[in-house]
């Protein structure tokens, strides 16, 4: 445990803030994941502690209770649940979603009305990350990074070249005090291919892009205002009404209006373009759970032969198998001589498909979609 916990009233740590946005359904983890009850909300992990609360815990020894959590209004009495520290006014509640650059900006916009000397830090809930320790030190670096004037991105150094991630190249050590392996930021890339993604990494120039910024609210929103100015303004609207009895009117009248862009292209690619930004590699492990092959790999749950087995009183009897059981019903499940396979099964829908194709879910998810099968999303 570090001293930063009794940080002095002028180190940048006592400035922080951590922000918490839970959004997104998780279409890839369906049937288990569904937009009434999205991955956050569910232990993925075997770990006894939901993704959600998981992400909170993480952040408590850095920010202690000074955390915003911005999700969708339907999650608002289970996000309560699994975190009863969380005041009201720290609930940013959307009525729909309008992707990260409203979320993350309206958090920002409420700080900085707030306080304007905020470093926030956002950490989305549904990351899997270990061990807490090491990805502790790497936002300290960051909040550090952050008060010299930096937007930080957090970057995870890859460890095999995945095609599934955007990423970071960075360029020169910026020789912060108390950031010392923090450098400036050349590039955002997107998706590469295999070939190229082979290339990045063989570099060393490159990390995963985990989508964890650290920074002063005041240049999140100069930079917001500079490059979406219908956003941010909007959203400064709803900021001076947050912390009065206006809050539920004005963000009702103002929110659906809002334009859809990510943090990345609002903030965080223009920033880097004017050379505000940095990263802060870190060598903790980090997991977005996008699949249910990685629900398989980072489980801590119980093995039965090759399967990793979760859900409580999951009944499940193999011979000559392996792969990922997450089970929701009291229900045998027997698998016999067969190998990777993909098993989930919930009280109205049965998912059955292989590890290599569990990407493919988010199709399955659209096509019922499509079919108007809506009672099973």
């Amino acid at each position: 445990m570090s001293n930063d916990k009794v940080t002095s009233q002028d180190s940048p740590l006592s400035r922080f803030i951590a922000v918490i946005p839970a959004g997104g359904v998780g279409t890839r983890l369906w049937p288990l994941s569904r937009a009434a009850a999205p991955k956050f909300l569910h232990d993925l992990t075997g770990s006894g502690s939901t993704l959600l609360r998981a992400t909170y815990d993480r952040l408590e020894p850095l920010a202690g209770n000074r955390v915003l959590v911005v999700t969708g209004v339907a999650h608002r009495a289970a996000v309560c649940r699994q975190l009863p520290e969380v005041q009201d006014g720290d609930l940013v509640l959307e009525s729909e979603p309008k992707d990260s650059g409203a979320a993350i900006g309206l958090a920002a916009a409420i700080l900085h009305q707030r306080d304007p000397d905020t470093i926030m830090g956002s950490f989305a809930a549904d990351h899997v990350i270990s061990p807490d320790g090491l990805f502790q030190d790497a936002v300290r670096e960051a909040i550090h990074t952050a008060a010299a004037g930096k937007i930080v991105t957090i970057g995870i150094k890859p460890t095999h070249p995945s095609t599934g991630f955007g990423y970071i190249r960075s360029g020169n050590s910026l020789h912060i005090p108390g950031a010392s392996s923090a450098q400036a930021v050349v590039e955002f890339v997107e998706k590469p291919d295999e070939d190229v993604a082979q290339q990045y990494v063989d570099s060393g120039e490159y990390v995963w892009n985990a989508g964890m910024f650290v920074a002063p609210v005041s240049l999140m929103l100069k930079h917001l205002e500079a490059n979406q100015p219908e956003l941010f303004n909007g959203l400064q609207e709803i900021a001076e009404a947050w912390d009065t009895p206006q809050r539920d009117e004005v963000t009702a009248r103002i929110w659906p209006t809002l334009p859809k862009i990510a943090i990345d292209y609002a903030v965080a690619e223009p920033a880097a373009a004017a050379g505000d930004v940095a990263v802060v590699p870190g060598s903790f492990r980090w997991d977005d759970v996008g699949d249910f092959a990685s629900v398989g790999r980072l489980n801590s749950a119980k093995e039965v032969d090759e399967v990793t087995v979760l859900g409580e009183g999951a009944r499940v009897f193999t011979e000559n198998a392996s792969g990922v059981v997450v089970s929701d019903t009291k229900r045998v499940i027997a698998l016999i001589g067969i190998k990777d396979v993909v098993i989930v099964d919930t009280p109205d829908a049965l998912l059955v498909t292989t590890k290599q194709h569990s990407q493919r879910v988010k199709q399955a998810v659209d096509a019922l979609k499509a079919s108007g099968d809506t009672d099973v999303l």
